[in-house]
């Protein structure tokens, strides 16, 4: 799951409502339904965006750090970025094919992962079924199955999301989800003028798909893969999280085996909260693995 809130400011209480911008480098091609973005060289790594997100609003912030070494691939879901909305409801296979698709469109024969919220049950998905071509996988902000707190919320934000698009139902829903995507620390720390600009600027960001995405999040149910996946993993854990709970991400670290656990203090955006110590985690991990076992040509 996630939210983009832009704002003008840049201070580090405010950062977590700003919007990211596409690196210079990247490229937007066609797969089948979806957008693709390659961007840096180096072995490929594929990421995977949360519902109601974007390559560019989830990952946007650290794709210049993470290209510096590597080759990252991406693809919009569906409703956003520069894909379509589907006509069909959205399933983790279908999402998951289409990630892999990006990798053999650019001549993969093996790949890491990086998922973000949805994006890790699509990732778990990738590796569970292609575990000979993963190297490695990092899991920010997981959930194999939402747990009832988790899919209250997301029946309400799927309900706001299907309202209508009406400046008011925007709003409604932007005031909704702001006070679950950042951590109690970044909402208190925002001035009441920050706050409403930070609703405005979410109101105006919501993908078309974001509806569509949140019914697959309600749907998902990937505890059977987590036993399957081999690739060395990384599970990030974003502690003030108020949408995906600490538990649930939990969860997922105990089932996968051998496992790699670390806490990051941010809240379901860390992006925006803390994105330099998150690009530092994912980094150094991918680092360990990628540049010695990644083949980047077929």
């Amino acid at each position: 799951m996630s939210t983009t809130a832009p704002t003008a400011t840049t201070t580090p209480a405010t950062r977590a409502v700003r919007a990211p911008r596409t690196p210079r480098t990247a490229r937007t091609v066609r797969t089948t339904w979806a957008a693709r973005t390659p961007t840096g060289a180096g072995p490929v790594l594929l990421l995977a965006h949360g519902a109601g997100g974007s390559v560019d609003a989830n990952f946007g912030p650290v794709l210049p750090a993470l290209t510096a070494a590597h080759r990252a691939v991406a693809v919009d879901y569906p409703g956003t970025g520069a894909s379509p909305r589907a006509t069909a409801p959205l399933t983790l296979d279908g999402l998951a094919d289409e990630l892999v698709a990006a990798a053999d469109a650019e001549g993969a024969d093996t790949f890491a992962l990086a998922g973000y919220s949805l994006g890790t049950a699509v990732a778990v998905r990738v590796a569970a079924r292609h575990p000979s071509r993963v190297t490695a996988l990092v899991l920010t902000a997981p959930f194999a199955r939402p747990d009832t707190r988790m899919s209250l919320a997301a029946r309400t934000w799927h309900h706001l999301a299907s309202a209508g698009s009406t400046p008011r139902d925007r709003s409604a829903l932007a005031r909704f989800l702001l006070p679950l995507a950042l951590s109690p620390a970044a909402l208190a720390a925002l001035s009441e003028e920050e706050v409403e600009q930070a609703v405005r600027n979410t109101a105006d960001s919501v993908p078309e798909g974001t509806a569509d995405h949140v019914d697959l999040v309600l749907r998902t149910d990937v505890r059977a893969d987590l036993a399957a996946i081999t690739a060395p993993t990384l599970v990030i854990a974003t502690t003030q999280d108020q949408l995906v709970p600490l538990a649930v991400q939990r969860e997922v670290a105990a089932r996968i085996s051998g496992a790699r656990t670390s806490d990051l203090a941010t809240g379901h955006l860390p992006f925006a909260e803390r994105p330099e110590e998150w690009q530092q985690l994912m980094g150094g991990f991918l680092g360990d693995f990628l540049t010695d076992r990644t083949d980047t040509t077929r």
